[in-house]
């Protein structure tokens, strides 16, 4: 079992980052979501670019595993999705409307109101870096830039949640100790 799996096709630096939290991490292709050779984790990942074919075909097996992602979050797990990296994005593989478009920009996010999931950037010196925004979010809107634009949102299904973020930095250890320690293993 694993902590935390990224769904990812190729080997990738973020791997070690969760090595340095002491946390345990395993790659998985998103074709096999919903398969008996996927282990239980806490924390599921789609890292920055799933959706940019230049970078990885990752893309391809969400719609597919709707149905599986929807019942890890549901049971407990918490689902992480960073930014498509594509000009727009509609993640209608979710369960509910998300929209994103692509900007590159650097900004000073701004709290809106307090969630858990907003530790995914304490101890980050602002600015920071963000490919995007939310144009559409029938979500809970965390976190905005300085324009006011939502650049993480939450929603909370079942027992779990999915965090979407637009934000282009390396995740604080403090949100996966978090996850880790609060939810329970859960099979994607």
């Amino acid at each position: 079992m694993s902590d935390v799996i990224l769904l990812w096709d190729c080997p990738l630096l973020f791997e070690k980052l969760f090595v340095e939290y002491g946390l345990e991490c395993t790659r998985a292709l998103s074709t096999s979501l919903g398969t008996p050779y996927l282990p239980a984790c806490n924390v599921l990942i789609l890292p920055t670019g799933f959706a940019n074919k230049q970078y990885t075909k990752t893309g391809a097996g969400l719609e597919r595993g709707k149905r599986s992602l929807e019942k890890f979050v549901t049971k407990g797990g918490t689902l992480l999705v960073f930014s498509p990296l594509v000009p727009e994005y509609e993640y209608e593989w979710l369960s509910f409307s998300l929209k994103y478009v692509m900007e590159e920009n650097s900004c000073t996010p701004q709290l809106v109101g307090k969630h858990e999931a907003q530790k995914l950037v304490e101890n980050i010196d602002p600015p920071v870096g963000c490919d995007g925004y939310f144009t559409e979010a029938d979500a809970d809107v965390i976190l905005t830039d300085d324009r006011g634009r939502p650049i993480m949102v939450v929603k909370e299904i079942g027992e779990g949640m999915i965090v979407a973020t637009t934000i282009h930095e390396l995740p604080s250890a403090g949100f996966f100790e978090c996850r880790v320690a609060c939810t329970k293993k859960v099979k994607p």
